[in-house]
């Protein structure tokens, strides 16, 4: 029984000695270092709150996204009816940074396209074509899932009403 108590008792000790040499402790709390779910097209980190004080298009998008190619035009158009509005295109993918430069390339699109590096369910994300858009102050206010006819009257005066 003896023998029992003395296992246990070395057992419990050594996994505790183990537990506290993984600690350290420095008396500062120690910085994760924080990373931008977004990159350009040369890879630098661009964070949305960068644009803090701007509206912010963010249209999450694929090169294989049959939809989102189709409301392209009429985000380029919108872009361009929006040009005084303070407001911001973003257009996020999980493509691959090549894929998009290829498809910026090969398409004449006017877009600050991003590649980004989170996953899209944590997002709320489930299909393509989703955007948000984002007020002066950085808050969500209005989300549309689905191909949206970017240039008609109804979404630029929707558009123009956000502050």
């Amino acid at each position: 029984m003896t023998f029992r108590y003395c296992l246990i008792f070395m057992c419990s000790f050594l996994l505790l000695s183990c537990e506290n040499s993984q600690k350290k402790e420095t008396g500062t709390p120690v910085k994760k270092e924080t990373t931008s779910l977004y990159l350009d097209l040369e890879g630098n980190p661009v964070k949305i709150t960068d644009f803090k004080g701007k509206r912010v298009l963010l249209s999450f998008w694929a090169t294989w996204c049959a939809p989102c190619l189709k409301e392209m035009p009429s985000l380029a158009n919108a872009q361009e009816i929006l040009k005084e509005e303070n407001y911001i295109f973003l257009f996020p993918t999980n493509d691959n940074l090549k894929r998009v430069k290829q498809f910026q390339k090969n398409n004449n699109y006017p877009f600050r396209f991003l590649q980004y590096k989170g996953a899209l369910e944590s997002l709320k994300i489930y299909a393509l074509p989703v955007t948000f858009i984002y007020d002066t102050k950085g808050n969500e206010v209005m989300r549309i899932d689905g191909a949206t006819q970017w240039d008609s009257e109804e979404i630029i005066t929707k558009l123009k009403t956000v502050k």
